[in-house]
């Protein structure tokens, strides 16, 4: 029982450690994403200098609606 116990926590330990790799790298990709579509929407609204509520503009991803969760953060 008490080596059952010790193999649990240790896969504990190991699952805590890649849910935090996975954390830091899903900012880094949010990051990223943010400024992509920074660029994105300076190039389309320097192409297209019109009002943003056409078929050209680009949606806010970081809208949240109805109850989903961010899945990057533990609640």
């Amino acid at each position: 029982m008490e080596r059952l116990n010790s193999d649990l926590y240790l896969q504990n330990c190991y699952i805590m450690q890649e849910n935090e790799r996975l954390r830091r790298k899903a900012q880094l990709l949010n990051q990223e994403n943010q400024v992509l579509l920074s660029e994105l929407k300076q190039k389309l609204s320097k192409s297209n200098p019109g009002p943003s509520s056409g078929p050209n503009s680009i949606p806010d991803l970081n809208v949240k609606t109805g109850s989903t969760s961010n899945p990057a953060k533990p609640q």
